[in-house]
């Protein structure tokens, strides 16, 4: 187990545990000497007791860390549950706020450093409707970015169902 700290809403660690779980296992970006984690990231190798958390002197636990990533997004806990189910299966799991996604992931044995992502994914509980302007609009962003369209619903007992969609050419 490593120690990581969090600071002004960022989690980062410069020990080489950090970085050899980048460099093996893609978790984090390496930015200015450190390794950066995402609240996902963070959250799962906490949950997983890979990664201790320190603010303050004092350590954060699995719930103090929840409670905190949660009042920055309200959604936070059904994206976790499908953030854990990929990476769990042995995905790379990364963030795709810069294409409007919840997360892009990887094939797995992809080296993130060299190959594209494969999916853009969307997550949504099982009860929340989507409007057709909003799916063709997620699904035109995944085929412009060469990327295949992974909507993941969430059900009450946070297990994931996924449904992937591609274009067809009749």
């Amino acid at each position: 187990m490593f120690k990581a700290y969090l600071r002004g809403g960022d989690v980062f660690s410069s020990e080489p545990q950090a970085f050899t779980l980048n460099e093996k296992s893609y978790f984090g970006e390496k930015k200015s000497g450190r390794v950066y984690f995402s609240s996902f990231e963070s959250l799962y190798l906490v949950k997983r007791g890979k990664m201790e958390i320190v603010r303050i002197k004092k350590g954060v636990t699995y719930e103090e860390l929840l409670s905190i990533f949660r009042r920055k997004d309200k959604d936070f806990e059904l994206k976790f549950a499908v953030y854990e189910d990929l990476r769990s299966r042995g995905y790379v799991v990364k963030s795709a706020l810069k294409f409007g996604a919840d997360f892009r992931v990887y094939e797995k044995g992809a080296k993130v450093s060299k190959a594209h992502s494969r999916w853009l994914v969307f997550v949504t509980s099982e009860g929340e409707r989507l409007k057709w302007q909003e799916f063709v609009a997620r699904n035109r962003v995944a085929h412009s970015t060469k990327k295949k369209l992974l909507i993941a619903i969430v059900d009450e007992e946070r297990e994931v169902s996924y449904f992937e969609v591609s274009w067809l050419r009749p």
